[in-house]
C-alpha cells in the first residue's frame, strides 16, 4: 500500500474526525481544538492545502458529514457542546467565497456523538444521535442548492425526536440458525428473553459545571434531576449509557431506514421512518446467545425471584454459566460504531459493528419481500431478518470506528491497539482479514513510499 501524502500539524490538538466529500477532492478535519478545516487537493502536485477554517463549536467536535452535491455544498458537524452546526459556501463580502454558518440546532439534551446526512433520494435530511438516547431527524424546508446571496434562507425543522431505548420491536422473532459459510453461530434478532426484567436506572446526565464551556446552549440543555419523574427504560445516568452511532441504509428503495446503537447492552436497532407514521424498530441485532430460563431467573433481584428459586440451605448452589454467557450477560459493552454498506445490487444488506468488547462483527440483513404494487411495503408474513457472517477479535481492545468502501466489499476498522485493519470477503462469502496498518508507521515512511501491511 502506498502512502500518498502526510499532512503535518493539521490541528493544534487531537483530530477527532476526517471526511472526504463526494468527489474526494475536499477533505474536512475536526478536532479537540473546536475548529473545522477544509483541505483542497491539488491534482497536479498531489498536495493538500487549507481552503478555509473556522471555529465551529464551544467543545470538542465529534463527527463531520458532507451533503450530497445534488443538495449543494454543505457540511454538518456535531459536538460535545450539544449542538449541530451546518456550514455552506457563501459570500465573504470581499468578492470571494468562503464557508459560512447556515444553521445552529440546539435541541439535543446531551453530547451529540454522530450526525449523518440521509441518502440523496430523501432530499435535505439528516439524523443525529446524542447521549440523551434520542434519535433526531431534521429536514430542510427549502431544499435545493445553496445560494451565495441568501446564506440564511435555509429553514430547518425537527420532524422526529425519538427515544431509542423505549422504541419497541414491531416484528416477530425468527428461530436461530447457523451460517455455514461463516462457520460461526448466527443469532438473529430477538427481543428480551422471557423472564428478564430490564433494570430501571436514572435518566439524568451530568450538568455542565461552572468554569466549563461558555456556550449558552450547554447551560440550557440540561435534563431533569434524578427523582423528578419516572426513569425511562434502558437509560443510564452516565454519558456512556447514551447514544453512540448511526448509519443510514444507502438503498432508498426500502425507505428511510437507519441502524442506531446506544447504551451498553451491545445491541443495534434498525429503525424505519414510514411516511406519515411514527418511527418503528423493525429489527434488533443482538449477538448475545439467549439466556436459559434458569439464567434469566438468576438475573432478577432476590426478592423478585420465584419462591422456589430464592436462597435457602437446599438451593444455594446454582449451576455455573458457560464462559460465553458470563462474557455477554455479566459484562455489558457498548457498540460504539455501526456502518451500513452500500448494497451495489445485492439482495441483502451488510451492517458492520465495532464495540468496547474489541470485536468487529458483520451482519447479513435481509429485508422483507415487498408487495408487487407498493415498493418498500412488507408482504404478509415477511419480516426483516439477520445473521452474523463474521466475528473478529483481532483488535483485542475497544474498536472506535468501522467504515465500508464505496462498493461495500472491504471493511476498515480502527481500534485502541493503534492499528487500522481491513477485512474482505473471499470465495464462498467467507470474511477474512485482509491486512493491517500501524498508524505510527506514517511518520517514518516517505511520501509515495510503501507502507508495510501486516497479513
Amino acid at each position: 500500500m502506498i502512502q500518498t501524502n502526510l499532512i503535518q500539524n493539521a490541528h493544534a490538538d487531537l483530530i477527532c474526525d476526517a471526511a472526504y466529500d463526494f468527489y474526494g477532492t475536499r477533505l474536512a478535519t475536526a478536532g479537540l481544538d473546536q475548529r473545522v478545516k477544509i483541505w483542497r487537493l491539488d491534482e497536479q502536485t498531489g498536495e493538500w492545502t487549507v481552503e478555509d477554517e473556522w471555529r465551529a463549536h464551544d467543545a470538542a467536535i465529534s463527527r463531520l458529514s458532507w451533503a450530497h452535491p445534488q443538495n449543494g455544498q454543505f457540511i454538518l458537524s456535531s459536538s460535545f457542546d450539544r449542538t449541530h452546526t451546518l456550514n455552506g459556501i457563501g459570500s465573504s463580502g470581499r468578492g470571494g467565497e468562503r464557508w459560512v454558518e447556515r444553521a445552529l440546532l440546539t435541541e439535543a439534551k446531551g453530547s451529540v456523538r454522530t450526525v449523518e446526512w440521509a441518502p440523496k433520494d430523501f432530499g435535505m435530511k439528516f439524523a443525529s444521535i446524542s447521549t440523551d438516547n434520542h434519535l433526531r431527524l431534521y429536514e430542510c424546508l427549502e431544499a435545493g442548492p445553496s445560494t451565495t446571496n441568501s446564506p440564511t434562507s435555509l429553514t430547518w425543522s425537527l420532524v422526529e425526536d425519538q427515544d431509542v431505548p423505549s422504541l419497541p420491536l414491531m416484528t416477530s422473532v425468527t428461530p436461530s440458525t447457523t451460517d455455514a459459510n461463516a462457520g460461526v453461530d448466527v443469532t438473529p434478532v430477538a427481543s428480551e428473553p422471557i423472564g428478564v426484567v430490564p433494570a430501571a436506572t436514572s435518566s439524568t446526565l451530568s450538568t455542565p459545571q461552572s468554569g466549563g464551556s461558555t456556550s449558552p446552549y450547554m447551560a440550557a440543555a440540561t435534563l431533569n434531576p434524578s427523582g423528578a419523574g419516572p426513569a425511562r427504560p434502558g437509560t443510564g445516568n452516565r454519558e456512556a449509557d447514551g447514544g453512540w452511532d448511526l448509519s443510514w441504509c444507502k438503498e432508498g428503495y426500502w425507505g428511510e431506514v437507519c441502524a442506531v446503537t446506544c447504551g451498553t447492552n451491545g445491541i443495534v436497532k434498525i429503525i424505519q421512518f414510514p411516511p406519515a407514521q411514527r418511527p418503528k424498530a423493525v429489527l434488533i441485532l443482538d449477538p448475545r446467545p439467549p439466556k436459559s430460563p434458569l439464567s434469566a431467573v438468576n438475573d432478577l433481584p432476590p426478592n423478585s425471584r420465584p419462591q422456589s428459586q430464592r436462597a435457602s440451605p437446599s438451593n444455594t448452589a446454582q449451576p455455573r454459566r458457560s464462559e460465553r454467557e458470563r462474557e455477554y450477560h455479566n459484562e455489558p459493552f457498548a457498540i460504539t460504531s455501526v456502518a451500513w454498506a452500500p448494497s451495489c445490487g445485492r439482495s441483502y444488506h451488510l451492517i458492520a459493528t465495532g464495540g468496547r468488547d474489541g470485536r468487529v462483527r458483520i451482519w447479513k440483513v435481509r429485508p422483507p419481500e415487498p408487495e408487487a404494487d407498493e415498493p418498500g411495503v412488507e408482504a404478509n408474513g415477511n419480516v426483516w431478518s439477520a445473521t452474523v457472517v463474521a466475528d473478529f477479535d483481532e483488535h483485542r481492545s475497544p474498536v472506535g470506528r468501522v467504515e465500508w468502501n464505496v462498493t461495500g466489499t472491504v471493511l476498515t476498522s480502527a481500534g485502541n491497539d493503534g492499528k487500522v485493519r481491513l477485512w474482505r470477503s473471499t470465495y464462498g462469502n467467507v470474511w477474512r482479514p485482509m491486512g493491517s496498518l500501524d498508524v505510527v508507521q506514517g511518520d517514518d515512511v516517505p511520501v509515495g513510499g510503501d507502507v508495510v501491511m501486516e497479513e
